[in-house]
């Protein structure tokens, strides 16, 4: 019995694939009829009354064959695969530089979970690629519709698992700044063509004795597809797309979103179709060639499935806009070696000066090279003329290109100019070295003429060290050496008005600021005060960019200071995507600053701490008495709502910063500075003695709680505090730890109930006590943490520490050093000076003074003196007839003791006034009678 006749275009191929996979295969049947569906597929994509472009990203073989078809063909209606909310965007592309990319950006979300914030989606555009070659025809030709039909950005993260991150961003930060353009995006590429089977890349590799599948793809496919016509090219880019559809692993959830993203392309396709009636021989459909190898149902206009449901947006506020690119960035985002887009677009320059082609380019585009005048007569043969040529293709030999052995020589004499100029010590050994190696890896890679990637591994292996003696390596160089890593820029034009207007306010700084090197501005504020308006923004941004965007090199701007004088660092041209994402967030500079301050402080993370800040930064860079009032009421309500002492210590800082500020600069504290003292001290009375038994809490909060009630006291009693309830609570707490123990000594002493004598004998028992002398140094850092809030007790301390230094023996104390220097230094470096200078001022300056000196302490208490007997008067006859308010007041002083009677001790001495007035009377009579004139 003989087998049927084979039938359609490509039967005969069919056939021998069927006969192949029977003698070959040891599974006949599964391998015939994946090698069958293959050319189904084609047979069925070439069938399509709607013309499917199959492409690969970044591809210059898939720009030449859009640009050869575009100009053969023109169509009507280009259906791309892009989000189709991105469409408004393109128009901006002629005020750009490639490569650049358009991005969708989100921070107010609904419907999506909170830690997603913020959404990014990028989708990159180079010159080298089919989709930008679409664009700029669309764009420039009358007539000539462009639809994006691709699912939205909000689909993106709609179709994204709940149960995982909307990206899966590289953990290790990029070793290059540019390779970071596109932060943590979501990247979205057309035709992402790449084997989903690992056995089956790592297959294709090994046998093709490459290292990565940039590199694959460039010799088995970019080179052969880069003369290739129109119907070759189709057919082997839709038989490659259906070969890694079908050799994949096991269904899974991206497989469920590349096909609903073709179920929604084909919908809004035939709506559009039905929409607008526009024939469909007159458009063009530009997918991924593994999108052209669909199988759903809806594949095709005249298939009869209904239309693919597709979900309302949800309530996230997207934000459009293009930010710059670079090679580098698109490498790192699509996972590809380091190098292949840069030597993709030397391709495309190469190929389009070989072909005579004259590319597809936006008027108006910045572009640093001239068109070609001169074109190519395009050869695309119809609908209706469509032949097998695939099967031409997959059995003819793969065409070798020539040595061009100029080029090659050319490029090895550079790498060395290079190299040297990198300080590595090449020579021209190196360079004939790098040329006989390089068509050495050809040869062994089967191909006669070097690619780029046969000259880079060459230049590795002959030229490469150990070490690398500069900042760039030689693979990196030879990334330059082919067409460097090149960097995209967004036009004026192009920007978000806040962006422009940026650019507008820094006009007088007479600084091109769209240029990626670093400038140096320069501000005399004085000689010129029309620069303040631009120092005010410069500080601004330096608030809201990245640090190395804006760079004070001279002068500061704090509460109630500004510097005559400024120098500035200015990159903003290199972080211009960090400025055009602000421009997402308000129209002016000031409008995103005063939302970003209200939303620090409304935050679930909110804190009195960052409501403070915020406050002080709104007085400093703002000046809005009515967002400092309300970002103040702010901070008095979080405050009251705090249930740990934690950011004790800074807000003890700010407050005392903001109170100072207001003291010097009106002349009354606004109504938020003092329900924020009167708030504090409660707040933190009832706070205190939990602080100073809990072990979370740590000796320099509770050093910061002291600080600010001893501090802010007099503050807070003005304003109807009572002072009992810090009384109440020092004798509520009962510490434990020394270091705790010893602030509460200290605050005791502070409130008049623990004599300094008897914190003397608290401490010298301490000292005796050889069980507690290893943990002395914890009791001294509570010390030193005392300094702040009671300052009186430098004296005391440095005292404590020379009883110290003087009365412990050397076994112990020289085991007990190391421990002291560590605790004062973890616990209160900034409270060590203090100590220092007291100590400076305590012991004598030079040495020779040191051997007579006695320590205050140590000194024999002066003799007290009695005191001078004073004539009784009307005043000593009313206290001594009634002494209760006198001892009371000497009872709370400590100063008890007998009253004396003006009789003690006989009739008081004449002093020096009485002699004095007694020798001379004529001033005193002249006073009296002067007294009884008047």
């Amino acid at each position: 019995m003989t087998a049927p006749a084979p039938t359609g275009l490509f039967g005969a191929l069919r056939e021998q694939l069927t006969d192949a996979a029977a003698a070959f295969a040891e599974s006949p049947d599964a391998l015939a009829g994946i090698l069958a569906g293959m050319v189904d597929d084609v047979d069925r994509a070439l069938g399509e009354r709607l013309e499917i472009f199959p492409v690969c990203h970044h591809s210059p073989a898939s720009a030449l064959a859009m640009a050869r078809r575009l100009r053969a063909r023109p169509p009507k209606v280009i259906y791309l695969e892009l989000c189709e909310d991105l469409r408004p965007l393109l128009d901006e592309l002629r005020n750009c530089r490639l490569p650049v990319a358009v991005q969708a950006f989100a921070t107010e979300l609904d419907g999506f979970p909170a830690e997603w914030s913020p959404l990014s989606v990028i989708a990159p555009i180079t010159e080298a690629s089919a989709e930008y070659q679409a664009i700029a025809y669309a764009l420039d030709t009358p007539g000539v519709e462009l639809v994006l039909v691709d699912r939205s950005t909000d689909h993106v993260f709609q179709w994204t698992p709940r149960d995982g991150q909307p990206a899966d961003p590289d953990p290790t930060p990029a070793a290059d700044e540019d390779a970071a353009l596109h932060g943590d995006a979501v990247g979205v590429e057309i035709g992402d063509l790449r084997p989903r089977f690992a056995e089956l890349e790592a297959h294709l590799l090994h046998h093709g004795k490459v290292r990565h599948w940039s590199e694959w793809w460039d010799q088995y496919v970019e080179r052969p597809l880069a003369d290739a016509d129109h119907d070759t090219y189709r057919q082997v880019m839709v038989l490659i797309g259906s070969l890694f559809r079908r050799l994949r692993p096991t269904r899974s959830a991206r497989d469920d979103r590349d096909e609903d993203r073709e179920r929604h392309m084909w919908t809004r396709m035939r709506q559009h179709l039905a929409a607008s009636g526009v024939d469909p021989a007159d458009c063009l459909h530009v997918c991924g060639a593994f999108h052209a190898a669909s199988h759903v149902e809806q594949f095709g206009l005249d298939s009869t499935a209904p239309d693919f449901p597709i979900s309302p947006r949800t309530g996230t506020r997207w934000r459009y806009g293009l930010i710059p690119s670079s090679h580098s960035a698109i490498e790192a985002q699509f996972g590809l070696a380091p190098g292949t887009v840069s030597i993709a677009a030397a391709n495309w320059a190469a190929a389009v000066g070989r072909t005579r082609l004259t590319p597809y380019r936006l008027a108006g585009q910045q572009t640093g090279k001239k068109g070609r005048r001169t074109r190519a007569t395009p050869t695309a043969t119809s609908p209706d003329e469509t032949a097998d040529r695939l099967s031409g293709f997959l059995a003819a030999p793969p065409a070798l290109d020539a040595l061009d052995e100029a080029e090659l020589r050319g490029w090895c004499v550079d790498i060395v100019r290079l190299a040297r100029r990198n300080g590595y010590l090449a020579s021209t050994a190196d360079a004939i070295a790098v040329f006989e190696t390089s068509i050495l890896l050809a040869n062994l890679r089967n191909r006669a003429r070097p690619t780029p990637y046969d000259f880079a591994d060459a230049a590795v292996t002959c030229i490469e060290k150990d070490v690398v003696p500069g900042r760039r390596d030689v693979r990196r160089l030879c990334e330059i050496l082919l067409g460097g890593d090149r960097i995209g820029q967004v036009g004026y034009d192009s920007l978000p008005p806040l962006a422009r207007d940026v650019l507008d306010r820094l006009r007088p700084l007479g600084l091109d600021l769209e240029r990626r090197t670093v400038q140096r501005a320069l501000l005399d504020l004085r000689a010129d005060p029309a620069l303040a308006p631009c120092s005010d923004l410069l500080w601004m941004l330096r608030h809201l960019l990245p640090a190395d965007a804006v760079r004070p090199i001279m002068g500061e701007r704090r509460l109630g200071h500004r510097s005559t004088q400024e120098s500035w660092d200015l990159a903003l041209g290199r972080n211009q995507r960090a400025l055009i994402e602000l421009g997402y967030e308000g129209v002016t500079v000031e409008q995103v600053l005063e939302q970003r301050l209200r939303r620090a402080v409304r935050g679930p993370d909110a804190t009195a701490a960052r409501a403070l800040a915020a406050v002080e930064d709104a007085i400093r860079l703002l000046d809005s008495p009515r967002l400092v009032d309300e970002l103040g009421a702010r901070a008095v309500e979080l405050l009251a709502a705090e249930r740990t002492v934690d950011d004790a210590p800074e807000v003890l800082r700010r407050i005392r910063r903001l109170l100072a500020h207001h003291r010097t600069t009106a002349s009354t504290l606004p109504a938020w500075c003092q329900a924020f003292v009167t708030t504090g001290y409660a707040h933190y009375c009832t706070l205190l003695p939990t602080a100073f038994v809990d072990e979370a809490t740590g000796v320099r909060q509770v050093g910061a709680m002291l600080g600010f009630l001893f501090h802010m006291e007099s503050l807070a009693l003005s304003l109807g505090c009572d002072r009992s309830q810090l009384e109440l609570a020092v004798a509520q707490a009962h510490p434990e730890a020394p270091a705790k123990l010893a602030l509460l000594w200290a605050a005791r002493h502070q409130l008049g109930l623990l004599p300094l004598a008897q914190l003397r004998e608290h401490c010298a028992e301490l000292l005796g006590n050889p069980l507690v002398v290893p943990a002395f140094p914890q009791y001294l850092s509570g010390f030193v943490h005392a300094l702040d809030p009671v300052p009186g007790l430098a004296p005391f301390v440095v005292e404590t520490m020379s009883a110290a230094f003087a009365g412990l023996p050397d076994p112990v104390l020289l085991p007990w050093l190391p421990t002291l220097i560590t605790t004062l230094r973890e616990h209160g470096p900034e409270l060590v000076p203090l100590l220092v200078r007291e100590a400076e001022r305590t012991f004598p300056a030079t040495l020779p003074e040191l051997d007579a000196w006695t320590p205050p302490w140590a000194a024999a208490p002066a003799t007290p003196t009695s005191a001078p007997v004073v004539a009784a008067g009307p005043v000593h006859r009313l206290l001594t007839g009634h002494p209760d308010a006198t001892d009371a007041v000497a009872a709370l002083l400590g100063c008890g003791g007998p009253w004396r009677s003006p009789t003690d001790g006989g009739p008081p001495p004449p002093d020096a006034a009485s002699v004095l007035l007694a020798a001379h009377p004529a001033t005193a009579d002249a006073v009296a009678a002067l007294l009884a004139a008047t």
